[in-house]
């Protein structure tokens, strides 16, 4: 019965309302998916690519329900400073420094813990940070 469906709650951007802390002068900038900046998924998938310009940091951060359909559609992608990226999810901040090539999946353990798993190796990678 139509009627008795709940109503989903729309997402609210993480952000909303919030001051942006700058954690790393110059950081650069990187790709976040829209539904991260959004609020609708969480930060999964950090790749670090050639930059492509010199203001690029490389960093590329992709959501846990991103698909490959949904990330290849350009207006589904953002560029935002490295920092706005690190007050959504400040875990970030640990891999700034790591090199090319780099492809990262963020995991939260049932205790709040996250860590980040080599997506090649499965092993976990310490930050630096």
């Amino acid at each position: 019965m139509f009627w008795n469906r709940k109503k989903k709650n729309k997402p609210v951007p993480p952000l909303e309302g919030k001051k942006i802390i700058k954690f790393i002068e110059n950081a650069g900038g990187c790709i976040c998916s829209r539904s991260i900046w959004n609020g609708e998924t969480t930060l999964r998938w950090c790749v670090r690519e050639k930059s492509v310009n010199p203001a690029d940091n490389g960093w590329r951060f992709i959501g846990a329900t991103d698909d490959e359909d949904y990330i290849n559609v350009v207006e589904n992608n953002m560029v935002l400073d490295f920092n706005t990226v690190a007050n959504i999810e400040p875990a970030i901040l640990g891999i700034y420094d790591m090199p090319i090539g780099t492809d990262l999946a963020i995991h939260k353990d049932k205790d709040g813990k996250i860590r980040f798993l080599d997506v090649k190796t499965g092993k976990e990678i310490k930050p630096d940070r």
